[in-house]
């Protein structure tokens, strides 16, 4: 087993090798440093040559140039619901079916998008599929690929709920993750689910099977999740951590509440 790849503290320490095989699409990135560092142009260049739909670029990257805000994650979504539409357009499930199991932990990203913002897909398999992508060993994929879900989950909220639900038993503990940071009611860089902001009590079929989850990764997400909810309905963060304590007075469970609280102890 090769030893995993540290990666440069800042982007110019990537040696330009490394810079070179992460745009040719040939190896992951293995940090934030390097996730932001890539061109993600130049990689769709380099996965549309390598699979000869070289067709594809140029109305892919002219929509990335149309953005207003050119960030890592707004073009990592244009890229990927572009190829969506064009796969669609063209019939082309083949292209669509080889980027999941890409090298390039952006071009799953992108692969992602062409699942979650599918318009042919019901949510039930949406979330099937993207559950995959929720299991993914890198960072940049599990982050990416619950906002690929978000908007459906936010408008189809009990369903979602309901099959997420399930995953907070699942062996996995990214997918287990996910399920709590896919419906956090402020949650990052993404909308808020207002629902969730007022009513935060119906998310606790997925919190309360992870009040006491064994991994400081699912752990994170939990606090996070009870955190938001406290800058609307603090009463009801306080009463849940309250009876947590009372029925499951673990360390995993204090952990939890302590994040949770954070805001309301400032």
């Amino acid at each position: 087993m090769t030893e995993k790849r540290k990666g440069a503290r800042s982007i110019k320490d990537i040696p330009p090798d490394i810079l070179d095989q992460l745009n040719r699409g040939e190896i992951e990135t293995a940090n934030l440093t390097e996730w932001l560092a890539v061109d993600q142009r130049l990689l769709l260049e380099n996965l549309l040559l390598q699979n000869d739909r070289k067709e594809y670029l140029m109305p892919v990257l002219d929509n990335v140039d149309k953005l207003k805000k050119q960030t890592v994650n707004s073009i990592n979504e244009t890229i990927g619901i572009g190829l969506l539409n064009l796969a669609v357009k063209n019939k082309d499930d083949e292209f669509l079916l080889k980027l999941p199991a890409h090298k390039a932990d952006l071009v799953r990203c992108w692969a992602a998008y062409t699942i979650g913002r599918n318009r042919d897909l019901q949510l039930k398999e949406k979330l099937n599929r993207i559950k995959s992508f929720a299991a993914d060993s890198h960072f940049g994929v599990r982050e990416i690929c619950w906002m690929t879900v978000r908007p459906d989950i936010a408008r189809n909220l009990e369903e979602s709920l309901s099959l997420l639900s399930e995953w907070t038993v699942h062996d996995n503990e990214n997918v287990r993750r996910f399920a709590s940071e896919s419906t956090r009611p402020r949650g990052v860089w993404c909308e808020h689910i207002d629902a969730l902001k007022q009513n935060p009590g119906l998310g606790l079929e997925i919190l309360d099977p992870l009040r006491s989850d064994s991994s400081r990764y699912v752990q994170d997400s939990v606090g996070n999740w009870l955190n938001d909810a406290s800058k609307s309905q603090p009463e009801f963060v306080v009463e849940i951590c309250d009876e947590w304590l009372r029925e499951s007075p673990t360390k995993e469970t204090q952990y939890i509440i302590k994040k949770a609280l954070r805001t309301l102890k400032k």
